[in-house]
């Protein structure tokens, strides 16, 4: 059996906004943004390099989805996105304004930091050890 994981939704609270700060903020590449109707995009993005998941940025369409925004994992990191050079990634993020949880710190597994994004969801930027 082959198979991976495509696509994760991320619950947000406006498109165009999503939008911007993905790919202007983290430089992700903008992949599809299709109108279903006039409520609804189908709206793909993702980092540059390698092969891996996508993000679907999905706006929420209920109260119950709209009160995930920002919080979809309870507060604990919700999306982890691997780097060649934590170092340089933390100059950019700070340059763009994302705000920094956590600074780089160094643990067995590879320098790690975490920010959030523009609605509050926590990633960490994880630059994996060589063992790892």
């Amino acid at each position: 059996m082959n198979q991976r994981i495509a696509l994760v939704t991320l619950v947000i609270a406006d498109y165009d906004e999503a939008i911007a700060f993905y790919t202007q903020k983290l430089g992700f590449r903008l992949l599809e943004d299709t109108v279903l109707s006039p409520e609804k995009r189908w709206v793909r993005v993702a980092p540059h390099g390698l092969a891996g998941a996508e993000l679907l940025l999905a706006r929420a369409a209920t109260p119950a989805q709209a009160k995930c925004v920002g919080n979809q994992t309870g507060g604990r990191v919700a999306l982890f996105l691997y780097t060649d050079d934590v170092a340089r990634d933390y100059a950019q993020l700070q340059a763009q304004g994302v705000t920094i949880v956590r600074p780089p710190v160094t643990e067995p597994y590879g320098k790690v930091l975490v920010f959030a994004d523009l609605y509050g969801n926590q990633w960490d930027l994880l630059e994996p050890a060589q063992s790892v």
